[in-house]
């Protein structure tokens, strides 16, 4: 019978202190998880259907950080706006990727960046 314990987190690894990966059991992006392959079973377990094995799904990660009550209100009704006008988005995680993409391809532009002359603007 196999031991279904789980291991006690090793807290002064070398890399980043991972809480969902301690909490979990499956640390996926520490150096020594790739040694005892964990990475090939996550990427095993998030392989796309159809796609004969090739395609892998990004690794996605939770951000920590606040939006105001009106800026999340507005995001949020845009979404669904955008879902009953037929624009095919998954999710809101997905829009917020595509949006966060377009902004930060904006700020490269250096001094023809919209975004960078509406945050000089205060």
């Amino acid at each position: 019978m196999a031991d279904r314990r789980k291991q006690t987190p090793d807290f002064f690894e070398d890399d980043a202190f991972d809480p969902v990966g301690t909490a979990t059991g499956h640390p996926i992006h520490s150096p020594r998880a790739a040694s005892d392959g964990a990475p090939a079973a996550h990427e095993a377990a998030h392989k796309k259907k159809g796609d004969a094995g090739t395609a892998l799904l990004p690794v996605k990660k939770k951000a920590g950080f606040y939006l105001s009550a009106d800026m999340l209100e507005r995001f949020n009704l845009k979404f669904y706006e955008l879902k009953l006008a037929g624009v095919t988005i998954e999710n809101k995680s997905n829009l917020l990727e595509r949006l966060l993409a377009f902004a930060l391809d904006d700020i490269d532009k250096g001094q023809q960046s919209r975004i960078l002359k509406r945050i000089a603007e205060g």
